[in-house]
Order: C-alpha cells, then structure tokens, then sequence
C-alpha cells in the first residue's frame, strides 16, 4: 500500500517544491525588475528544507501494514496543506516591478495560518509513527515543535517587519538544528 500511497505523498511534495524553486528561479531571473524580500526568501528557504524533511520522514510509513481510510485522508490532507503552505509564498506568475515585500505582508495571515495548520498536523503523523513502532519519536521533538508554533503564532498575529525578520531565521536555525540532532541521534543509536 504504501508504494501506491508515496506516489501521491512525492507528486504532492514535488509540485509544492516545484513552486517555490520556479518562485526563487523567477526572482533570480527578474532581480533587476522585482523588488525581493529577504525575509520572503528566508521563508522560501525554510518550507523547502521543510517539504525536504517531512518528505524524507514519510519514508517511515513504508512499514505500516494495515493502511485505514482515515489515516491515509489524514497523511494526504497534511501533504496538501504543505503544498498549500509552499504555494502562499508565490503568485502563480508574477510580473515586472512586483513587491515581494507587499506581497508577503498582503498574504502574510494565510501563510502563517497554514503554517500553524501544518505544524498541528506534524504532531499526530510523528507521534503515530512511534506508536506504531515505526521510528522513535526524537527526544528533542516537543521542545522542536513548540517553538515553532510559537514562531508560526506569532508570524500570524503581528506586522512588525523586525519581527518577521527575527522569526524566519529562528524557525531556519530551528529545523537545521533539530535535523542535525535527531540525524547525529540515529547514527548513534546504529552504534550502540
């Protein structure tokens, strides 16, 4: 089941990381006609180290048998709001002279409102796994997730810009950190 089931999980990932890579790819191309956001950017960087991770620790659902209705609407309807996450950051086309400033702060509440949504929903699909013995829940995770609720909490209720700019590379120092510790605490578990 669950090769027919990672099939939509990577279509759905890829497309969400399709967009933001053709949204970065397109900021590139048009620097000299935008007017980038380097918080908007540092955001960009973050979902997709994001997609990366959630997409790597999909892989653990490899050794569930029994696949219920439920919990596949459930997994499916987190990688859609991932995707939906991604997308927020982006218009589908923009043109020349576009703020990304503006437009970040015109979106600003749907995107932290979808980010709170995906990271309520990181809770249920990780602390499963371990239920269902398929992977050790890191000891670092509440502390993990906690912070970066409040990171999304906070992006969603204030339009300060110094804020914003702390919050985006937090969250980076954040996800960088916990995938460097839970990694480090895998390998060494091998050797124990």
């Amino acid at each position: 089941m669950f090769d027919y089931f990672g099939v939509l999980i990577s279509v759905i990932f890829g497309l969400a990381l399709t967009h933001l890579l053709r949204g970065l790819g397109h900021l590139i191309q048009m620097r000299h006609e935008t007017r980038p956001y380097w918080v908007h950017v540092v955001w960009t960087i973050n979902v997709v180290i994001y997609v990366l991770g959630i997409w790597w620790g999909m892989y653990w659902w490899k050794g569930l048998e029994d696949w219920t209705f439920e919990w596949f609407f459930f997994i499916a309807g987190y990688a859609i709001a991932i995707f939906m996450w991604a997308y927020a950051l982006f218009p589908a086309e923009f043109a020349p002279g576009a703020d990304f400033s503006a437009y970040f702060f015109a979106n600003r509440r749907w995107f932290f409102g979808i980010q709170v949504a995906v990271v309520l929903a990181d809770i249920p699909e990780t602390l499963q796994k371990g239920v269902m013995h398929l992977r050790q829940v890191p000891v670092q995770y509440g502390y993990f997730i906690a912070a970066l609720l409040l990171i999304s909490i906070l992006g969603l209720f204030t339009d300060k810009r110094r804020i914003h700019g702390a919050l985006c590379i937090i969250w980076l120092l954040i996800v960088l950190t916990y995938l460097f510790l839970s990694s480090v605490a895998r390998i060494a578990a091998r050797f124990a």
